[in-house]
């Protein structure tokens, strides 16, 4: 009988210890750490950070595909994707979805990212490139490295865009520890990824992005525009901080690489 109960009593503990040692590790190796602060006391975000998924090929859900120049094989292939739209589908307006679909017919020579031109909001954010949040009371920027593009976020004078353009004009504001970030202004020459995935100038981005970790970012884009979509729909995925010590935003000048695909008509013919 004395055994029987030893027995138990050495489960019991055993158990107990097991469920204390769980709970330990929940809240220490396995839980987010805090947010380091800035000076204001909100959620600071300065770093380089990145996104790692296949919204740069197609925001939506695909399977892989080939590549356009066939020397390089898979090295160009299309990755497969889960998407990183929140319901699997953007609701696109019928006629809307006929132009997708033709841009994507044309993606090689549509679409606006070969040529160099500015990737927009919120590509620019998941193309597979870091970027660099620089942050401070008043202004908020977000530097690229891609084609040089950098937004400036207005903290306070909010005003409405003084002209349409590639990134648009950025209002934000905090709600809680949550950088939320208002966009309009767009010249709707952009796209969402090189699938095809459009939009017209009266494109209107709300962004957040909410603290998980020191190390993590939580981004949701929401995305609305009449002129193309039925109903407003969202875009989420997280950002993760790049923490090697020589991390660094690097000039992607890209210009260069395609001046004979946009000017090659117009060099001088040699004889």
């Amino acid at each position: 009988m004395p055994n029987r109960i030893r027995s138990w009593t050495v489960g019991f503990v055993g158990m107990v210890l097991a469920a204390f040692t769980a709970l330990y590790l929940s809240d220490t190796l396995f839980s987010s750490d805090p947010a380091p602060r800035a000076a204001d006391g909100h959620p600071d975000l300065n770093g380089i950070w990145q996104a790692i998924n296949t919204g740069h090929w197609d925001i939506e859900a695909h399977a892989a595909g080939p590549g356009h120049v066939r020397e390089l094989g898979a090295l160009v292939a299309v990755p497969p994707g889960l998407g990183v739209v929140d319901g699997g589908t953007i609701p696109y307006r019928p006629e809307a979805l006929e132009q997708k679909q033709e841009n994507f017919a044309n993606r090689l020579t549509l679409d606006p990212a070969v040529k160099c031109y500015l990737p927009g909001v919120p590509r620019a954010t998941y193309m597979p490139f870091p970027f660099q949040i620089v942050q401070s009371a008043r202004h908020t920027m977000m530097v690229h490295g891609y084609a040089g593009a950098v937004r400036t976020i207005y903290m306070d004078d909010h005003i409405d865009a003084p002209a349409d353009s590639w990134m648009g004009w950025s209002n934000g504001h905090w709600e809680g520890d949550t950088l939320v970030v208002d966009t309009t202004g767009f010249n709707g020459m952009t796209w969402f990824d090189r699938a095809g995935n459009f939009h017209s100038a009266a494109l209107h981005v709300v962004e957040r992005f909410t603290p998980r970790s020191a190390e993590t970012l939580m981004y949701e884009v929401t995305i609305e525009d009449p002129n193309v979509f039925t109903r407003p729909w969202t875009m989420s995925m997280p950002l993760y901080r790049r923490v090697e010590p020589n991390a660094e935003v690097l000039e992607f000048r890209c210009v260069e690489f395609v001046e004979d695909l946009m000017y090659g008509d117009l060099r001088k013919q040699t004889e």
